[in-house]
């Protein structure tokens, strides 16, 4: 209860100083002030009423509170001038402003009121579980991942090579689709194996051998794992959910509840973030700051928060007003950019009239409308919804959103680890769906399904098929 006040006194405090210093038309701060009503029922909801754990929740809370209510109040907060434009050089509109405001409260409260409804339909609620006989051969089929892991680190040697030799900022030498097999399939094999093993480690009865075995096993997976997945080769938006999720697995208590993950993320993102980011554009040195730490607030005042908002990677907002901007050049997709996303392992070299990202089409039309530089943008699912079938769209993917993580709360109940962790993965890289683009946030996902559980799976199915064959052999030669 202490840490739930605490939260609801930070919450309520920087609520309060963001509306009370925002410098904006009534119209405008109602707007905002409605859909920060909207997301409070929420997040009193999750921490004082609902009951199951729920990750996505607070997941789906600190993302519209961040991006939805504090980067665009401080973002328009800076405007000065006559004509004031967004980081993207998008002009300011107010109108627009308001009409984005209604979007994404619908969106909110559909969400809201579909995932609290389905949490209550018997079909929805199965938990997944598993056979006598893939417990039997859980050994072996973590063995099997271990030779499989092999295989991808020895045919993945020469592109690791490149990727860790490659500044951040030269594209790669590997196409999109090459690129997307590596890094968000292949490369998480070793993660699937970590949590076999330390499912089976778990278990209450085990035998000596294959508990060194095993405990071997997970060590291998580990270091295969860091290799693969570190800052070097991938970008922070794809480790966060792996680091998130092995720190749930090694201390589970530290996450096992709302309130403890609403306030990891909430500081996280909300507070050491943008301090990060305003101590790592501050002009004074280290030493100069550690002496006199009112530099920060100086730097806070003169417009340090501004800065630190006023950039790319807090551009939601103003790219679901570009995506309406672009609309009402364009028209509706009708479902047309949906296929980038649904379709994605199609490569381009196949299909060269394949839709580009929803992100990357905005970005374009920013470039050639409004003189913008660079067309890799973020779309957040709200105007991807928008995009495809207007309004009735956004109400389509909070529905669309909402039926996923009521079936995904489920699978964080499961024995089953690879899906229980997935479904952990799932609710941290909310944020980067959420965010956008579609195409990313989906294709990124679906392929750490498959590299998590699709090929154990696959092991577990050959291994199981190789057992029945040897016992139907023996019963054969018995006859």
């Amino acid at each position: 209860m202490a840490l739930k006040t605490l939260l609801l006194f930070i919450y309520v405090l920087i609520t309060v100083v963001l509306f009370a210093t925002f410098d904006a038309t009534v119209e405008v701060w109602l707007s905002f002030f409605a859909s920060a009503a909207i997301l409070a029922i929420i997040t009193l909801y999750h921490l004082f009423v609902e009951r199951d754990y729920s990750p996505f929740i607070s997941c789906f809370i600190v993302f519209t509170y961040l991006f939805f209510l504090v980067a665009p109040i401080v973002q328009i907060n800076s405007f000065e001038g006559v004509n004031p434009k967004f980081m993207t050089l998008l002009p300011y509109d107010e109108s627009v402003a308001i009409k984005a405001n209604i979007f994404i409260c619908a969106f909110n409260l559909l969400f809201f009121l579909s995932y609290v409804t389905m949490k209550r339909l018997r079909p929805l609620r199965g938990i997944p579980t598993q056979t006598d006989r893939y417990k039997r051969v859980l050994p072996a089929i973590i063995i099997g991942l271990g030779f499989l892991s092999v295989l991808v680190f020895i045919a993945s040697y020469g592109f690791v090579q490149d990727e860790l030799r490659r500044p951040s900022w030269k594209p790669s030498i590997f196409g999109t689709s090459i690129l997307l097999i590596w890094k968000k399939v292949f490369f998480l094999v070793p993660f699937g194996g970590i949590l076999l093993c330390v499912e089976y480690l778990r278990r209450p009865k085990k035998r000596t051998l294959n508990y060194i075995t095993i405990a071997v096993m997970l060590g291998f997976f580990i270091l295969l794992l860091f290799w693969f997945k570190n800052p070097l080769v991938e970008k922070r938006n794809a480790l966060g959910p792996i680091y998130i999720c092995l720190l749930f697995l090694g201390l589970p208590r530290l996450l096992n509840s709302n309130a403890k993950t609403l306030f990891f993320m909430f500081f996280s993102m909300i507070i050491l973030f943008p301090l990060t980011a305003i101590f790592t554009h501050s002009d004074a040195s280290l030493r100069e700051i550690l002496n006199k730490p009112s530099i920060l607030l100086e730097e806070m005042k003169g417009g340090g928060i501004a800065s630190a908002f006023n950039t790319l990677n807090y551009d939601a907002f103003a790219n679901i007003m570009a995506t309406m901007d672009y609309v009402g050049y364009h028209g509706y997709s009708m479902g047309y950019q949906l296929l980038s996303a649904f379709l994605f392992f199609v490569p381009r070299s196949i299909w060269e009239a394949k839709p580009i990202s929803t992100g990357q089409l905005v970005g374009e039309h920013l470039i050639e409308v409004h003189d913008f530089r660079y067309s890799n943008l973020s779309n957040p699912l709200v105007s991807e919804g928008y995009i495809n079938f207007g309004f009735f769209g956004v109400l389509l993917a909070a529905f669309m959103l909402a039926f996923v993580c009521v079936r995904l709360l489920y699978w964080l109940k499961s024995e089953d680890y690879l899906k229980k962790i997935m479904a952990l993965y799932f609710a941290i890289h909310l944020v980067f769906l959420l965010r956008g683009d579609f195409t990313n946030g989906f294709s990124y996902y679906i392929g750490t399904l498959v590299g998590v559980i699709v090929i154990p799976k696959m092991v577990s199915y050959f291994i199981n098929q190789l057992m029945i064959n040897q016992q139907r052999w023996k019963q054969s030669k018995t006859a």
